[in-house]
């Protein structure tokens, strides 16, 4: 059993596996709110059927760098990119790309629960929907059906489809926001804090999520929560002020960091 320095958070599964390429490169990507230069000369790797944690300060350009994925930064006025990101080696932000297109094959899980203010069915049925992946209403019902039982939702929800979303328990609310988030089957999940508004059993069944939808997607997950990272992550990144400072397996990086701002982090000695 693995460690975190001096506390009792255990490590979980905290190594890259296998020598695939990169579901996703970053390389040498800098972005501008207006004049603030908010990214500085990232370049990272992602992978498939992993998670990859991103920690940091508040306000070190995780976010950031999690809407540049999926070009979500697009309708920020004066915000500005430079650099690469590869998917499967094919530039996202390439000008002939529609950012349409490459927002399709990514998945948002936000903060706090937040699903629309319509029945659970539809809140699932939004996104083949949208994207013309579902054709009459058995083909939607199955696709919405396959969704909730990937959360471990379909069981609690399969008699009240018709009801509000908003109705759903905290826990239930986010894992339906996962649901839907996967129901148009993207490549990439990308996860923004998604326990920070849930209580501890709720969170540990999002954990156990995260767990099994990295078998079929590659996960970018920001958390504040260290004891999370190490639990659920292969591979951590460490942001600090628009910097990555320091990426690597996650037991490598929360046993031995190579950067004493890590350490320093890691340890709660700032951030």
């Amino acid at each position: 059993m693995s460690y975190l320095f001096e506390t009792d958070v255990e490590i979980g599964d905290g190594r890259h596996r296998g020598n695939a390429p990169p579901k996703l490169e970053c390389r040498d990507v800098d972005f501008w709110y207006g004049e603030k230069h908010a990214l500085k000369g990232v370049n990272l790797d992602i992978y498939d059927k992993e998670v990859t944690a991103f920690i940091g300060p508040s306000g070190c350009g995780k976010s950031t760098l999690l809407k540049c994925l999926n070009r979500a930064n697009d309708i920020i006025p004066e915000a500005r990119m430079t650099g690469t990101i590869l998917m499967d080696g094919a530039d996202l932000h390439d000008p002939g790309v529609d950012p349409v297109e490459i927002r399709k094959r990514f998945g948002w899980v936000a903060q706090k629960p937040n699903p629309f203010p319509s029945s659970i069915f539809a809140n699932v049925a939004y996104g083949p929907r949208l994207h013309g992946q579902a054709e009459g209403r058995a083909a939607t019902r199955e696709l919405v059906q396959g969704a909730l039982e990937a959360v471990g939702l379909w069981d609690e929800v399969k008699d009240r489809l018709g009801e509000p979303g908003t109705a759903l328990s905290g826990g239930q609310q986010q894992r339906l926001c996962i649901a839907r988030a996967i129901a148009y089957r993207p490549d990439v999940i990308l996860m923004d804090e998604p326990c920070s508004a849930l209580d501890p059993a709720a969170t540990a069944r999002v954990e156990q999520l995260i767990e099994e939808l990295k078998q079929n997607f590659a996960i970018v997950l920001i958390t504040h929560n260290l004891s999370q990272a190490a639990r659920v992550a292969q591979r951590t990144s460490m942001f600090h002020l628009g910097e990555l400072v320091e990426v690597g397996d996650t037991e490598q990086m929360f046993l031995n960091p190579a950067d004493d701002r890590t350490k320093a982090f890691i340890t709660g000695r700032y951030g």
